[in-house]
């Protein structure tokens, strides 16, 4: 029987996560046929220069020191963007208040999401997590270093949405990708993960 529209809008988040999925599969199968800690260093994550909610220009230095929780999403996302940032919010809020982390919101549409309109929007979650955006050159390198797939899907009247990976990347104290977080598992669990490279 052919799929109705409540069915494809239900899978559609299931087939993002599964094109991520499947490019990171492939990233760690370079990594492990390319010999460890150096080739992970290169193969996910990398330079980058952008701007922060509050205007300040900013790269990957500047959350070295201390592990980074990285996702790519939009503020116009209507569930999987927010859902995440809300689960990471809950994660963060579990770690010690002593520890330094990093939690980035890097956005895939930076047409639309200035760093005005990031600092609004984040403002529902925890303080600790930075919105990041830039030119489009600046955006696309970025994404193009973390192996983030993104789409434009046009919809009526001139508006898009667009579908991206959902991947959380964490990453160690040198910038460095270490796994995928899971923020299917309890907060507690994958608090205690983010532990173990403070």
């Amino acid at each position: 029987m052919p799929m109705n529209a409540k069915q494809k809008r239900l899978l559609l988040p299931l087939a993002i996560l599964a094109l991520g999925l499947v490019a990171l599969i492939g990233a760690a199968a370079f990594i492990v046929s390319s010999g460890g800690e150096q080739a992970r260093a290169s193969v996910i994550g990398g330079p980058f220069t952008l701007t922060d909610q509050n205007g300040a220009r900013v790269t990957e230095a500047t959350y070295r020191g201390a592990p980074s929780i990285v996702f790519f999403g939009y503020t116009h996302c209507p569930d999987v963007c927010p859902t995440t940032l809300f689960d990471m919010s809950e994660v963060l809020k579990r770690l010690p208040a002593d520890k330094r982390v990093s939690a980035l919101f890097i956005t895939v549409d930076p047409e639309r999401d200035t760093p005005a309109a990031l600092k609004e929007y984040l403002s529902s979650f925890d303080p600790r997590i930075s919105g990041l955006s830039g030119l489009r050159p600046e955006i696309d390198a970025t994404l193009k270093a973390y192996r983030v797939y993104s789409k434009k899907q046009p919809q009526e009247n001139g508006e898009y949405s667009l579908d991206h990976s959902a991947i959380i990347y964490l990453m160690d104290k040198q910038g460095r990708f270490v796994t995928a977080l899971n923020l299917q598992s309890p907060p507690e669990t994958v608090a205690k993960e983010i532990q173990r490279y403070m």
